[in-house]
């Protein structure tokens, strides 16, 4: 599946961009990220693609405090191991954290072979679509704040708004 179409939207830890193959939406980045859409650029095509605006109300909501229902369709692009890994961090509810160990642990269950910690956090951090595929909920050992392409400061601000973390 090819991005074409783009639509950045304001949030209050900063611009997202999104990008659609028209139907689904295939990436939701902080405009900056580390591994952000390259060669993406916004275009005002909003009203053509209702994933758009599905996505900015939802994400109205999400900020808004309320717990998101619901989510656009997802068409995240990536290696079948990175899918995978981006379908267990789709189960973790809203205000729950996992470990990179325990999504290991059930991706492991879910192959029928051992997998690291290592190699899902690399997974986790090529997530294309944030926020939506929650990586913010995934903690080093012991639940230490580790990496985030969107930056240790918005992770910390997730998991707060979420309940996940203290205030």
């Amino acid at each position: 599946m090819q991005n074409r179409w783009t639509f950045e939207t304001g949030t209050p830890l900063g611009p997202v961009l999104m990008s659609s193959d028209g139907e689904a939406l295939t990436g939701l980045w902080f405009v900056g990220q580390a591994h952000f859409g390259a060669g993406l650029s916004p275009a005002a095509v909003a009203g053509e693609c209702s994933v758009f605006r599905e996505t900015e109300a939802l994400l109205e909501r999400y900020f808004g405090g309320a717990v998101p229902e619901g989510r656009p369709a997802l068409a995240p692009e990536g290696t079948d191991f990175q899918r995978a890994v981006w379908d267990v961090l789709l189960t973790i509810p809203y205000g729950e954290t996992r470990t990179y160990g325990e999504i290991a642990a059930a991706l492991a269950h879910r192959l029928g072979r051992s997998v690291s910690a290592r190699a899902v956090g690399g997974a986790v951090g090529r997530n294309p679509i944030s926020l939506i595929i929650p990586c913010h909920r995934v903690l080093g050992a012991g639940g230490r704040l580790t990496g985030y392409a969107g930056g240790l400061e918005r992770k910390t601000a997730l998991l707060q708004l979420e309940g996940a973390l203290p205030r």
